[in-house]
């Protein structure tokens, strides 16, 4: 029988973060949801550790974009959920997108919150779930959603090294303004803590300034792994 959702996990060295995800996911996946984790060349147990609590894993070319592309490829469910390895998933926001998914609405996403402590990343995942909502525009760690059809009619992700689930959601939000759901994604602040906190806020800044005005997405994607815009 087809499922109705299949859940695309691109990861690569992420032995760490992942068991929690998928432990999230079990009940998803007992319950019909398809699981398919893509990795993009890990070096660590990633693949070992997925191996018994998915359905697929599934090999390719590091690079999100094209990871994620190569899981819709192979996808057996009418809509398809992109969530990032070091994500973690509420029993709430589960039941909000199965629920939302009987509207058979064309996509949508997830309000956002950042894993660590300091009040100041609160802050950031409110400020980053507020502006998804005034522009439907939203990043990769909110759990993008999309109905399988719609994603191949647009012929999937742009395979750009950053920025391409903005890239997506433009052409999406040309469609249907996306489905907002509040029960937020945990992500990982792990980056925002290694390089500070107001300094990664800048250069997310920078990044979708500087994407926004044309610069080549490959330069940003140098800017990012360095963590300057400089």
């Amino acid at each position: 029988m087809k499922p109705l959702l299949s859940v695309i996990i691109p990861a690569r060295n992420e032995a760490k973060a992942l068991p929690l995800l998928l432990g999230d996911l079990a009940a998803l996946r007992l319950a019909g949801a398809e699981l398919l984790l893509v990795d993009g060349g890990s070096s660590d147990a990633t693949c070992e550790l997925a191996a018994a609590q998915v359905d697929r894993v599934l090999s390719c070319t590091a690079g999100r974009a094209r990871q994620m592309n190569a899981g819709a490829a192979v996808a057996r469910g009418d809509y398809l959920w992109f969530v990032h390895a070091d994500t973690r998933v509420s029993p709430e926001a589960i039941r909000c997108l199965l629920d939302m998914l009987i509207e058979r609405p064309l996509w949508g996403r997830f309000d956002v919150r950042l894993s660590g402590r300091a009040p100041m990343l609160r802050v950031i995942g409110s400020m980053v779930s507020l502006r998804s909502r005034l522009t439907g525009i939203a990043s990769g760690d909110q759990g993008l959603f999309v109905a399988r059809d719609t994603f191949a009619a647009l012929g999937g992700y742009a395979d750009m090294p950053l920025m391409e689930d903005l890239e997506l959601c433009r052409r999406l939000r040309r469609l249907a303004w996306p489905r907002c759901l509040r029960p937020p994604l945990s992500t990982s602040s792990r980056r925002w803590e290694q390089r500070g906190i107001w300094r990664t806020l800048l250069l997310m800044w920078h990044l979708r300034l500087a994407y926004y005005c044309g610069v080549d997405p490959e330069k940003l994607a140098r800017q990012y792994h360095r963590g300057s815009p400089l």
